[in-house]
C-alpha cells in the first residue's frame, strides 16, 4: 500500500493539472471502490474548482469552492494518472480508456486525471471541507512527519509508556501519520534501533535522535518519486526509484551495506521486519 512518499509524489504530480482549474465534468463509472461512492459525485464535482491540493497521512485531499473536499485514498493498486498536459519535456496524451478507469475528472484546460484502480481497494469521498477532521478515515491520526507538532519532545513523551516493539510502535497511525512498514524499516536501520526492542526501554536520546532521521529518510524517498515494488505510479505513469536505496528493507539475506551481516527478516504483527542484527541493538 502506498505510503507517505508514495502519496506525495502522487499530489504534487497532480498540482499542474488540477489546482486551480474547474473540474468541467466528472465521469464516475460504477456506485464503488472499496466502500460505496459519495452520491451525485458526478454532479457535485462538474463545475467545482479545486483551490488546493493537500496530502494528510496517506491521503490526498483537494478543496473544492464548494465548501467541500474530494478524499483520496489509493488503496493497494490505485493511481491518479495525468493526461493532456506538459509535464517538463513530454507531453502526455491521453490514453485509450481501460477496464479499470472508475473515475475521470475533465479538467479546465485540456487535461485529464484518472483513478484507476484494478483492485478496487482505494476509496473517494466528498466531506465538508470545515469538518475534515471528523472524517472517520482522518479522525485520531497522529501529527505529519513534517509539521511541527512532531518534534523530539513529543516522540520522546509518546513512546515513554509504550511496551510493544519500537516498530509496531512507529507503525501506530495514531501516534504518526503518514509512516508505513518500508519507511519504518528504513529508519530503524539507520538509527541502529533493533526492530524488535521494547519503545518503553530504548533511551530517550535515541528516541529523540528517531526523528530527524524519520524527515531524512521521508524526504529522499519523496525526491526519488517513492518507491514502485508492485503497482506505484506517479502521475505521469513513471516508476518511483527509491528501491534502488534500500538499505535492509526486502533485501533478506542480501549482505548489510555497513558491516556484511546478512539481512535478517521476520513478521511482526503479520507484517515483515527486515534489519541487521549486528549494526542493530
Amino acid at each position: 500500500m502506498p505510503e507517505l512518499p508514495e502519496v506525495e509524489t502522487v499530489r504534487r504530480g497532480l498540482v499542474q493539472a488540477m489546482e486551480g482549474r474547474r473540474i468541467e465534468r466528472a465521469e464516475v463509472n460504477r456506485p464503488d471502490l472499496r466502500w460505496p461512492l459519495p452520491e451525485g459525485l458526478a454532479e457535485r464535482l462538474g463545475g467545482a474548482r479545486v483551490t488546493l491540493l493537500r496530502r494528510r497521512s496517506k491521503y490526498i485531499l483537494a478543496d473544492l469552492d464548494t465548501g467541500e473536499s474530494l478524499l483520496i485514498h489509493l488503496g493497494m493498486s490505485g493511481r491518479m494518472l495525468v493526461s493532456g498536459v506538459t509535464l517538463g519535456r513530454f507531453h502526455l496524451d491521453h490514453p485509450v480508456p481501460q477496464k479499470h478507469d472508475h473515475v475521470v475528472l475533465h479538467m479546465e484546460g485540456g487535461a485529464r486525471v484518472t483513478f484507476n484502480d484494478a483492485r478496487r481497494f482505494g476509496a473517494m469521498d466528498l466531506v465538508r471541507t470545515d469538518r475534515e477532521a471528523a472524517h472517520w478515515l482522518l479522525a485520531g491520526l497522529g501529527p505529519e512527519p513534517f509539521g511541527n507538532a512532531f518534534n523530539e519532545g513529543y516522540l520522546v513523551a509518546a513512546l515513554k509508556a509504550r511496551k510493544s516493539p519500537i516498530k509496531t510502535a512507529l507503525l501506530d497511525q495514531h501516534l504518526l501519520a503518514g509512516l508505513g512498514n518500508i519507511y519504518v524499516c528504513e529508519v530503524l536501520f539507520r538509527a541502529g534501533i533493533d526492530p524488535r526492542r521494547a519503545a518503553s526501554r530504548i533511551a530517550a536520546a535515541r528516541i529523540a535522535a528517531l526523528v530527524p532521521i524519520i524527515r531524512e529518510v521521508l524526504s529522499e524517498a519523496i525526491e526519488a518519486g517513492g518507491s514502485s515494488l508492485r503497482d506505484h505510479r506517479q502521475a505521469d505513469g513513471e516508476l518511483g526509484y527509491f528501491q534502488h536505496a534500500f538499505r535492509v528493507y526486502d533485501r533478506e539475506d542480501a549482505p548489510c551495506p555497513a558491516c556484511g551481516t546478512p539481512i535478517r527478516r521476520i513478521a511482526q504483527g503479520g507484517r515483515s521486519s527486515y534489519f541487521c542484527p549486528q549494526c542493530q541493538r
